[in-house]
C-alpha cells in the first residue's frame, strides 16, 4: 500500500471486519464477558472515534483507552512549576501547544501567557533552540514532554545546544517511558485486559523487544498497530487470532515503520542525555516506578530543573475528576460527573479533555452513544 486511500479502502476494511467477526465468535463460545482491547496509544483512540471502527464491529469487543497520551498524565504540579518558570520576566517559555492547555492547580500556561508571561508555541525542540540562539539576552526555556516518540529530537536538540556553546537555552524535562507504564497497568489490581494494540510511534524508536516481556510474563499479546482504520482493523484481527489460537505474541503489524530493533540513532541520543528517575508522577495514576527520565551531569548547565531549583512538588487532582480511572479502563469518559457538564474542551478540568488524542475529548467531539446516559455533546 502506498496511498493513504488504500488505507482507507472500504471494500478491504469490510473483509477486515467479517474476519473479526468471525473470530470473536468463535472465542466468545467459551467466555461470557466481553474481550477487552487496550489502545495503548492517543493516535490510536482518535482513530477508532474518527472513524466510527467500535460500531463497525462485534459487542463483543470493547475497546479500554489507555495512557498513552503523554499531555493527558501531566501531573498538576509539573504544570505548575512549568507556570513558575514563564512568570520571570526574563524567561521565554516554549512548549507544544496541547501543553499550554493543561489546567495546574490554580492556572495553565495559555492563561500564564494571557497574564503576560512570555509563552510561546513550538513545533520542534529545534525552534527553541532558535529563539535561544536569536534572544541572547533571554532565558529560553523548552517544555519537553512525551514518551520516547517525541525524546530523540529533544536530546538531539541539548546535543546540539552543547556543541554550539548556547548557554541561554535549556530543558524543562517531563518526557515519559512506556515500558513501566504498561507494567503499571498490567500489575493493576483488577486488570481485566485481554490484549494490547501497541504504541506504532514509540515502537518506531524503541523497536518491539522491549515489549516481550508483556507475553512472557504476564501471558497477553500484543501488536504493534499503524494508525489507519485498516492498520488498526488488521492489528486488532491479529490480536484477536492469537487468542483465538491461544497464543501470546508480540507481533507487528506497522513493520512498514517500526522495526524489532528499533531506531538506533534515536536510542543512543536518548542514551546519552538521559538517565531514568527514580519514580515519576503521573496525573491519575500516581507514582510510577523508573517510569520517567532526567538529564544526565553531563547535561546539568541545560537542565531547568537544576537552573530554577524547582521543587517539583506532588498536587492532587480534583477529587471529582476521574481522569486517572479512565486512563486504567476502570471507567468511560461519560461515567464521570464532570464530563460534558463543568469538563468541556473549552473549560477543561481534567487533562483528557485538553489534548486532541485524550479519550474525553474524543467522546466529545465524535459523539459516542455507547450508553443512554451520555450526555449530548
Amino acid at each position: 500500500m502506498k496511498y493513504v486511500d488504500e488505507f482507507r479502502d472500504p471494500v478491504r476494511a469490510r473483509a477486515v471486519i467479517d474476519g473479526i467477526g468471525v473470530l470473536a465468535g468463535r472465542i466468545m463460545r467459551t467466555r461470557t464477558k466481553p474481550l477487552q482491547v487496550m489502545e495503548v496509544c492517543g493516535g490510536h483512540t482518535h482513530a477508532i472515534f474518527r472513524f466510527g471502527l467500535a460500531e463497525l464491529l462485534p459487542g463483543t469487543i470493547e475497546f479500554v483507552h489507555g495512557p498513552g497520551c503523554p499531555v493527558c498524565v501531566l501531573p498538576m504540579g509539573v504544570v505548575d512549576d512549568c507556570v513558575s518558570i514563564a512568570m520571570r520576566p526574563e524567561v521565554i517559555l516554549t512548549t507544544f501547544g496541547d501543553a499550554m492547555r493543561v489546567p495546574g492547580s490554580r492556572t495553565s500556561l495559555l492563561a500564564a501567557r494571557a497574564a503576560g508571561a512570555d509563552v510561546r508555541m513550538v513545533y520542534s525542540p529545534l525552534d527553541a533552540l532558535a529563539l535561544a540562539r536569536a534572544n541572547p539576552a533571554r532565558q529560553v526555556v523548552f517544555f519537553g514532554i512525551g514518551f520516547e516518540t517525541t525524546m530523540p529530537a529533544t536530546a538531539l536538540t541539548v546535543q546540539q545546544a552543547e556543541r554550539e556553546g548556547i548557554a541561554n537555552f535549556s530543558l524543562f524535562c517531563n518526557h515519559i517511558t512506556i515500558i513501566p507504564t504498561l507494567r503499571a497497568v498490567l500489575d493493576s489490581p483488577g486488570m481485566q485486559i485481554d490484549g494490547f494494540l501497541g504504541p506504532g510511534h514509540v515502537s518506531m524508536v524503541i523497536g518491539s523487544a522491549p515489549y516481550r516481556f508483556i507475553a512472557a510474563h504476564y501471558r497477553k499479546p500484543l501488536v504493534i498497530a499503524g494508525f489507519e482504520p485498516l492498520d488498526v482493523l488488521q492489528s486488532l484481527w491479529m490480536l484477536l487470532a492469537q487468542i483465538d489460537a491461544g497464543r501470546c505474541e508480540i507481533e507487528n503489524q506497522y513493520a512498514r515503520v517500526a522495526e524489532h530493533d528499533g531506531n538506533a540513532t534515536a536510542l543512543a541520543a536518548m542514551s546519552a542525555v538521559f538517565e531514568p528517575r527514580e519514580s515519576c508522577e503521573w496525573r491519575g495514576l500516581g507514582s510510577i516506578e523508573r517510569s520517567g527520565v532526567r538529564m544526565r551531569e553531563r547535561y546539568a548547565a541545560w537542565d531547568a530543573e537544576r537552573r530554577f531549583a524547582l521543587a517539583r512538588r506532588r498536587i492532587a487532582d480534583p477529587a471529582a475528576c476521574r481522569c486517572g480511572e479512565v486512563l486504567r479502563g476502570a471507567i468511560k469518559p461519560w461515567q464521570c460527573a464532570l464530563f460534558g457538564k463543568a469538563c468541556t474542551p473549552a473549560t477543561p478540568l481534567g487533562a483528557l479533555m485538553v489534548s486532541s488524542e485524550g479519550a474525553c475529548a474524543a467522546y466529545i467531539q465524535y459523539a459516542r452513544r455507547d450508553d443512554p446516559a451520555q450526555p449530548a455533546a
